[in-house]
């Protein structure tokens, strides 16, 4: 066996065993949190818009993945938008691995078995990473009326519209298109992330209790995952984004409602994980990579 084979071989043993340990892992937190749920106060209707919520939450991860391919764009290294969305599917549900990076670690790993090069990669990673944490800063934005009263929803708003048009300029101009259309990519899944929990709140709060704004309830739902994607160690920021919405909301709505909620988000996100993991295994791997260009 060459060498080159047999490194090729542990590479993709190593980032598929990661992506297989997160999906077991999913598979017992489920498990878990399913007895935190009264399964008996919702009907058929309800768990279909759950269902229907995972399904949009799963599929939304593509932007995620767009928005790797467009930064390996922008440092040179020609992949196939299909063979990046396989590569991040595959590697992403490691996340919920206790330890929070092991999503990063079998992306490099299966990135390197198909030959993508090892520095581009890392430096990939950070760009990703600190994108990300920036477009969550700015949709927190939309929390100000929540910490500061005297701060109208539309002031926030049309802050929010500022900043982040500012931020897509200075990327588009300082860097490159492909680094705007990865933040343009990124703020739309954030975006979507909030409306699957607002989704998820209308099922569960009853319908004539007065609610919060819808942009001012996704930007706290975009803030608290900020927070938790911050911390260190915690699995897809497990409890630490449940707490932050529980502090941000808690004034706002019922503790009981919003709990139940919380859970409820985090077992759609799982299972919306799963989905794009399921469906990353399933693309074609001869369009994983078309070519790579290093410098």
């Amino acid at each position: 066996m060459k060498k080159g084979f047999r490194l090729k071989w542990w590479l993709n043993f190593t980032g598929g065993g990661l992506g297989l340990a997160g999906a077991i892992f999913v598979a017992v937190r489920l498990y878990a949190n399913a007895g935190q749920i009264d399964l008996g106060c919702f009907n058929g209707a309800n768990w279909f818009i759950f269902a229907l919520l995972a399904a949009v939450y799963g599929i939304s991860n593509l932007l995620l993945a767009s928005a790797w391919w467009y930064v390996l764009n922008y440092l040179a290294v020609k992949s196939t938008w299909f063979g990046a969305a396989k590569i991040y599917g595959q590697s992403q549900i490691a996340k919920y691995v206790p330890g929070n990076i092991f999503h990063l670690a079998g992306r490099q790993a299966l990135g390197m078995a198909a030959e993508l090069p090892p520095w581009a990669l890392a430096k990939s990673t950070l760009w990703e990473l600190g994108m990300i944490a920036v477009a969550g800063v700015i949709w927190g934005i939309f929390t100000a009326p929540l910490l500061w009263p005297f701060l109208s929803v539309w002031l926030s708003s049309m802050l929010f519209v500022a900043v982040l048009a500012l931020l897509l300029a200075c990327a588009y101009h300082r860097f490159s298109p492909s680094i705007a259309a990865a933040l343009t990519c990124q703020s739309i899944f954030l975006a979507l992330s909030g409306v699957v929990f607002i989704g998820i709140l209308r099922v569960v709060v009853p319908a004539q209790t007065l609610l919060p704004p819808f942009v001012v309830l996704g930007g706290a739902y975009v803030l608290a995952w900020l927070v938790g994607f911050v911390t260190p160690g915690a699995p897809a920021g497990l409890g630490v984004r449940e707490m932050v919405l529980l502090f941000l909301l808690g004034g706002q709505i019922q503790q009981a409602d919003l709990v139940l909620a919380v859970v409820l988000g985090r077992l759609v996100n799982i299972v919306g994980d799963f989905i794009y993991f399921v469906m990353a295994t399933f693309i074609d791997k001869k369009g994983r990579i078309a070519e790579c260009e290093r410098q």
